[in-house]
């Protein structure tokens, strides 16, 4: 099982030390040295996309210290839309990216990755909370599907804190 704590945004871009503006897009990639893994965030300007050792990557943006904090969905809501998805072949990438973020909440847990028969990676995923394990086909999303998946889960699992 991986199991590793993600630093906090630096709020400065890695290569130029520029410092990001509330507002501002930036990338984020994290790397593996030796038993650690380091997060790196980039500006716009900079950005060639990830390295290929990079164990993930991802765009933000600065948040505005003024600005309305955003709430994730109860754990439990989370997770019934999670097992939702099990069924829907066509949200396959939804599915992953859900499991991606509900193993950062730490509501699932990572236990090992295995190789289905098509020779496809499958992340197998342990629930503390239900006490089931599941098998989750490890599905990236293409760079044009990205922003829609973004979308889609922002408007389920967000809601405003005014």
């Amino acid at each position: 099982m991986l199991d590793f704590d993600v630093q906090r945004c630096t709020r400065r871009c890695f290569q130029t030390e520029h410092e990001f503006k509330p507002g501002e897009e930036f990338y984020s990639v994290l790397l593996q040295e030796g038993a650690a893994v380091i997060r790196r965030d980039y500006s716009l300007a900079v950005w060639q996309g990830p390295p290929d050792e990079a164990l993930g990557c991802w765009k933000s943006q600065m948040p505005d210290a003024n600005a309305r904090t955003l709430n994730w969905a109860p754990n439990d809501v989370m997770l019934h839309y999670f097992q939702q998805l099990e069924a829907e072949a066509e949200k396959l990438e939804v599915r992953y990216v859900l499991t991606l973020l509900m193993i950062r909440r730490r509501i699932l847990r990572l236990e090992e990755t295995e190789t289905d028969e098509r020779g496809d990676e499958v992340m197998v995923v342990y629930c503390p909370r239900n006490e089931k394990e599941y098998r989750v086909s490890t599905r990236r999303p293409t760079q044009s599907r990205i922003a829609e998946i973004q979308s889609e889960l922002s408007g389920l699992l967000f809601a405003d804190a005014s």
